[in-house]
């Protein structure tokens, strides 16, 4: 019987899964809004800056929170000092020739109240940097979709330019046989091959201009550079926008931008009341465990305990520091004035931001669909224009305007759906998804 070592058959195995997972050469990947928002909750700089920032904070707060409770140690030492006849060697500091000291020692604090002050402002810092996180996935929203509905309507326009340049090219068949059965000049033939031209130019750019997004788009998405991914267009999709008085309610509860502001506030006072406690007294106690001895053993020569404990309190009070302790405080006070100037600001600027996105979503909404009337009406003056043309009742020139007309009126037509979405995604970075 054929044996496979343990190794090669789970590199076989998992060269198997890698297989079955990994998608066929040239299948192109398709990302839907919900699927790109989540890529990029995954490899954004600032999400992963920010979740970092949380959890340092996070561990910051179980540090403060140690601090208060008692803490145990060890020393060991060993001490050789000169003889010279005497107990105490050379050095008349030292107890004997040789010292051992082997101790455990528990320290705790029984009134430390800059302390308990610190760990409150640790729990506050913690929970600012979980507010910033959400504040930065919400912005991060807007730039996804920014990047997403860009790839649409970039793709959108890139068959737009197309279509306008087949358009230009048949009126220049048109032309060409018009002229060749005698019924118009060169000029209509020369004006025609310029159109398609200029249609030519903006397939390119527009074809350039949709490499250009997906390109950039790629590097909020993929943990390495990939190209070949698309996305899929929703545009035409009805999202309707909530009236104002839900989405005012909706702001106040859920907008990660105030709360930040607040939890800085109280992260202030904690800084503030914790500066005030330095000022009062602190009691703290020592318990020691061990050996401190001239003789490495349980017992002396003569017959005593050579471990033993010892137990010690102290009470500190702060007497004198030039002034420089007033000066924290003041400090801090400034400091708590700032934050509660901050915040007054960011309310105000929440109002005001709320009131100029929704007016903003509500007038793209409205106009998307006169702008849907004017491409429909563009897209039938070209129609009849060429027809008129075609009876000798209109110029060449007329043709042209009534193709960049219908350009301009479906390029518009796509932008004003794009708006609506970026001014729905404005709106959610202040009250969050609807």
């Amino acid at each position: 019987m054929l044996r496979i070592p343990l190794l090669a058959a789970l590199g076989f195995i998992v060269c198997c899964c890698g297989f079955a997972q990994t998608p066929p050469a040239g299948t192109r990947l398709t990302l839907t809004l919900a699927e790109a928002l989540e890529r990029a909750r995954q490899f954004s700089p600032q999400i992963l800056a920010a979740n970092i920032d949380t959890l340092v904070a996070r561990e910051a707060a179980i540090q403060a929170k140690a601090a208060l409770l008692p803490n145990a140690q060890t020393f060991n030492q060993f001490i050789y000092t000169q003889p010279n006849g005497l107990p105490s060697g050379v050095f008349v500091s030292n107890d004997g020739p040789h010292v051992y000291n082997n101790q455990v020692q528990v320290h705790g604090d029984i009134y430390a109240p800059v302390k308990v002050a610190d760990y409150r402002r640790a729990q506050l810092a913690a929970a600012v940097a979980q507010a910033r996180a959400a504040l930065a996935a919400r912005g991060l929203l807007v730039t996804v979709v920014q990047n997403y509905y860009g790839m649409v309507s970039a793709a959108r326009k890139l068959a737009n330019a197309e279509i306008s340049q087949k358009e230009a090219e048949q009126f220049l068949d048109i032309t060409e046989k018009q002229e060749r059965g005698g019924e118009v000049a060169h000029s209509d033939t020369v004006k025609a091959q310029i159109q398609v031209v200029q249609r030519r130019r903006d397939t390119q750019e527009a074809r350039l201009a949709a490499d250009k997004i997906r390109l950039a788009f790629s590097v909020l998405l993929f943990p390495d550079f990939r190209q070949d991914f698309t996305v899929v267009d929703d545009l035409s999709t009805t999202r309707t926008l909530p009236p104002f008085n839900e989405i005012s309610a909706m702001a106040g509860k859920n907008n990660p931008d105030i709360r930040a502001a607040q939890l800085t506030v109280e992260q202030q006072n904690q800084e503030l009341r914790s500066l005030r406690a330095a000022r009062l007294p602190n009691l703290s106690f020592d318990y020691f465990y061990g050996m401190n001895s001239n003789y490495f053993a349980w017992r002396t020569p003569q017959g005593n305990t050579n471990i033993g404990s010892v137990a010690q309190a102290q009470l500190t009070f702060p007497l004198w520091t030039w002034g420089a302790a007033r000066s924290r405080i003041r400090q801090a006070e400034l400091q708590v004035q700032r934050a509660r100037n901050d915040l007054s600001f960011t309310q105000r600027e929440l109002l005001s931001n709320l009131n100029q996105f929704y007016l903003e979503a509500t007038t793209a909404a409205d106009q998307i669909t006169t702008l849907r009337q004017s491409m429909d009406l563009a897209a039938e003056s070209l129609k009849l224009t060429l027809l008129r043309y075609e009876a000798g009742e209109a110029t060449a020139l007329e043709v042209v305007d009534a193709q960049s007309t219908l350009v301009q009126a479906r390029n518009s037509y796509d932008d004003g759906l794009v708006r609506y979405r970026l001014a729905l995604a404005n709106v959610q970075t202040l009250t969050g998804a609807f």
